[in-house]
């Protein structure tokens, strides 16, 4: 259980507080409710570019990390499709460090052209090193457009093309600052040995006289729903012939999300899920296989992938993926198999909320969704799911029509 307390100041800022006195350090979570999913489809990669541009400087203080570090603070951030996120741990004893660090780069960045240069620089490595230099690298920059037609979820958080990055100028970057980094559409969470007096008194003093900005509201087009299969075939110079099938499913928040979480634990979390088992220990067709779901605040998708064993066609990889998915769809889910998988994801659930900043994102998460209680009943939530609603959702999600290939082949 995640107690807390929450005000929100008069330009908008939502602060939620989680008492920890069994620790001597804080955290402090900002949230700012804007991810890849936000940006134009001509001028994508903003978000994460962004992530890098905070830490280049802020309108009077040139250097973040510095003054962090002398204070024995450590920090980091992460941007998705649907968030960016940034966070500091220190000893909470110098926990008002962290609110002027963070005020003022919510306040202004310093808007260094230099800067953005540098930083530019570093996202276009980034991008070549992870998604096209990288084996399977850009899996998802052929996976997302095939999976999904009209919602930016079609492209991935670092962007749909280099050149986005490239081109993106200071009038660009000053935009992108003041539509979204603003406190009307930011969520900070404090945790950990700090009291509620204290964190409002610190958050008046650093942030309460950052202007509002005008309020942003999210209007993006609906994913329509796929009504046949799709199929994409790709190659590269990669070990291994590989399968992705991605499917539908409901959204992060949204009540059946654990139904189609706990179906894709069913089918590969794990040494003892049903693909690994089948597929892997029994009839060898694949060197590794797995399961899982995006967890994305819109409708996302269960993914299932694996790399074959040399010998083993992809026709022949795929129909037995598919045997064992409609196994799913039409018998009945052993009850005993149901609950090692909630035992699986409560006990994910219970040591995620022993770290204090994991406590931290969980309840900044669960508010920006429009209902942090929601860190609170995920466990009943889990345990409520019967293995009716299971072959329920295997038969509702786990249709050819609702169903994204790729085969990605090994080329010399």
């Amino acid at each position: 259980m995640i107690h807390y307390d929450h005000f929100t100041l008069d330009n908008g800022l939502k602060v939620f507080v989680h008492e920890d006195h069994t620790t001597a350090l804080a955290a402090v979570n900002i949230l700012y409710n804007v991810g890849s999913r936000d940006e134009e489809e001509k001028r994508t990669g903003f978000a994460h570019l962004f992530e890098h541009l905070m830490f280049g400087g802020s309108k009077n203080i040139p250097s973040y990390d510095e003054p962090l570090q002398t204070v024995g603070g450590e920090n980091n951030a992460f941007t998705s499709a649907d968030i960016t996120n940034y966070y500091i741990t220190l000893p909470a004893v110098n926990l008002e460090t962290a609110f002027w660090l963070e005020s003022d780069r919510m306040m202004s960045l310093s808007f260094d052209p230099k800067v953005l240069e540098i930083q530019q620089k570093v996202v276009v490595e980034e991008f070549k090193q992870r998604y096209l230099n990288q084996p399977y690298g850009d899996v998802w920059l052929k996976l997302r457009p095939l999976a999904y037609q009209v919602h930016p979820y079609r492209w991935a958080t670092i962007g749909k093309e280099i050149s986005h990055i490239e081109e993106a100028t200071m009038d660009d970057v000053k935009a992108f600052f003041y539509k979204y980094y603003l406190p009307n559409n930011a969520i900070m969470v404090v945790a950990g040995d700090v009291t509620v007096p204290q964190v409002k008194a610190l958050t008046e003093k650093w942030f309460g006289s950052i202007p509002a900005g005008e309020q942003y509201v999210r209007n993006l087009p609906l994913e329509p729903v796929q009504t046949a299969p799709r199929f994409l075939e790709t190659e590269a110079k990669v070990p291994l012939n590989a399968l992705y099938k991605t499917y539908h499913i409901p959204g992060r928040f949204e009540d059946d999300f654990y139904t189609a979480d706990l179906l894709s634990d069913i089918l590969g979390r794990g040494k003892s899920a049903r693909l690994y088992q089948k597929l892997l220990k029994e009839r060898q067709l694949f060197s590794n296989i797995n399961a899982y779901n995006t967890s994305s605040i819109d409708p996302g998708l269960l993914v299932i992938q694996g790399n074959l064993n040399a010998g083993v066609t992809l026709d022949e990889a795929n129909a037995a993926v598919e045997e064992v998915l409609q196994e799913l769809v039409e018998v009945a889910l052993d009850e005993k198999e149901l609950a090692k998988v909630k035992n699986q994801a409560e006990s994910t659930l219970a040591f995620s909320e022993v770290e204090l900043l994991n406590r931290a994102m969980n309840l900044a998460y669960a508010a920006n969704a429009g209902n942090p209680d929601l860190v609170n009943q995920e466990a009943a939530k889990i345990q409520a799911v019967t293995a009716k609603d299971i072959q329920e959702m295997a038969q509702k999600v786990l249709s050819k029509n609702n169903c994204s290939t790729m085969y990605y082949r090994a080329v010399n």
